[in-house]
């Protein structure tokens, strides 16, 4: 329920987003329609005195281009063009329009039809929401000045000549931070027992990173001080949220995770044929030099023998401890053996951070590392893929961390391969950048990042009490 209306922060990406969007599609009409002198004098009218000046937004692209000049009427013709004619290439376009409703039949569409738009047609589609890079870059941010960075140099595709064209190109990127200056700040809340919860951003798990906001994690460990703990979540299980989280969050955020608690149920390791998806698992988090502590969460269904049965499987899997919880039917009291097993195991750090790659090698040397983590034998690029790789490693990219965009319902790419699949071929359709964010991310397989509706929606299920104002079936 986090997203009905409650923070605010989806409805700011969402209008931030779709500005974005729209920027392109205007910058591309124009420029087809004007010349480069008139597009100068468009992007730069005359003040009540006739003069005309630079916006402080333009002097980042001036500098961008290695112009020096303080005054419109001082570029030569060449700067003109250079500087005013971005030149889009509308087949490169990456930028998508987004919302926070999940409509399969808006994938992909086509726009510019209207008779206005004087045949500007190109083809392209809705994200959901929370795959915007925008809230990426919020999740990651660390402050509003990094943010103001970060979302200036998010590319929204190339020039004809193939060079990248950011926020900050479409003079845009000022009113994205306005937009987003107000979500920048985490929503305090508390649990029912009131334990403070900051409740910050979401980024799609499976196409962004899928943790919680790095400013919401630094507010939070300077209110519980040195001796205090800050609970965090990384989204999915070790090959999606903590492989994420350690290898783009805490490069971004400077900080170190002591422990990490692996989440496990009876019922969900059955669907998985075992505890050998568990021992994965463990070993994939351990090898970033982190303890793990697993919380098996007891259901009235689940027996004694089932539940020892896991717990022995963790320990021999390396874990530092494993831990039977009933939190879901006692609350705080049900998970006080847990909490003391986290004590201890923050407590006995050895080692440290690890991450799985470093920066400095290609971006395919990054992607088979990941996928070597998965079990996998191989990496398949399609031909799409390549020339994405290539064109990200010639504009200068290469350095980023990647974020794999794939099912969360499997170590590999095929949703029905439960367990610990190994010696499969991972394949890579395509490979997309979020620069502003900080990462390079392929796209595994048939990732969709616009979910559609079941054939059972939940809000079948919602409605108001117009008597009290109160919502129906949220909880």
């Amino acid at each position: 329920m986090f997203n009905l209306h409650l923070t605010g922060d989806i409805h700011a990406i969402t209008a931030a987003n779709n500005l974005l969007a729209a920027a392109i599609d205007t910058r591309i009409f124009h420029e087809s329609t004007q010349s480069d002198k008139a597009l100068l004098n468009r992007l730069c009218p005359p003040n009540k005195e006739g003069k005309r000046s630079f916006s402080d937004i333009m002097f980042r692209r001036l500098k961008k281009l290695g112009i020096s000049k303080s005054k419109p009427e001082e570029l030569t013709p060449e700067e003109v063009k250079k500087f005013a004619r971005l030149d889009i290439d509308p087949d490169s376009v990456t930028w998508r329009r987004v919302m926070d409703v999940n409509d399969r039949f808006l994938r992909k569409i086509t726009i510019g039809q209207g008779p206005e738009e004087k045949g500007m047609v190109r083809e392209t589609g809705f994200d959901i929401s929370v795959a915007s890079e925008i809230m990426a870059v919020l999740a990651l941010t660390t402050s509003l000045s990094d943010m103001r960075e970060r979302l200036g140099k998010m590319v929204i595709g190339n020039s004809k000549a193939g060079d990248p064209i950011t926020a900050d190109d479409l003079g845009v990127g000022g009113a994205l931070t306005v937009l987003m200056k107000d979500a920048i700040n985490p929503t305090l809340m508390q649990t029912l027992e009131g334990t403070p919860v900051l409740v910050h951003a979401g980024p799609f798990a499976n196409i962004a990173h899928g943790n919680s906001s790095i400013v919401a994690d630094k507010i939070a460990l300077k209110l519980v001080g040195p001796g205090g703990f800050v609970v965090t979540e990384a989204g999915f299980g070790a090959d999606i949220g903590t492989e994420k989280f350690m290898n783009i969050k805490c490069r971004y955020s400077g900080l170190t995770p002591q422990c990490a608690i692996i989440v496990a149920t009876i019922r969900a390791l059955k669907m998985h044929a075992g505890c050998i998806n568990l021992a994965r698992h463990i070993s994939n988090t351990k090898a970033y030099g982190v303890n793990v502590v697993v919380a098996i969460n007891k259901f009235s269904t689940d027996s004694d023998a089932e539940l020892n049965a896991v717990r022995n499987a963790a320990l021999g899997a390396g874990a530092f401890d494993a831990v039977i919880c009933s939190h879901h039917a006692h609350g705080g009291k049900g998970a006080v053996d847990l909490g003391i097993a986290v004590q201890k195991a923050c407590e006995n750090v050895t080692q440290p951070l690890n991450f799985l790659y470093p920066l400095d090698i290609s971006i395919k040397e990054k992607i088979e590392a990941i996928a070597k983590s998965y079990g996998a034998s191989s990496v398949e690029y399609s031909e799409q893929a390549e020339k994405q790789i290539e064109m990200y490693s010639k504009q200068g990219f290469s350095g980023l961390p990647i974020c794999m965009a794939k099912t969360q319902y499997s170590f590999s790419h095929n949703a029905s391969a439960k367990g610990a699949p190994s010696g499969f071929v991972l394949p890579i359709r395509d490979v997309r950048a979020s620069i502003g964010a900080g990462f390079i991310y392929p796209l595994v397989g048939t990732m969709s990042t616009m979910p559609g509706l079941p054939t059972r929606p939940c809000f079948y299920d919602i409605d108001l009490d117009t008597a009290t104002g109160r919502v129906i079936g949220l909880s």
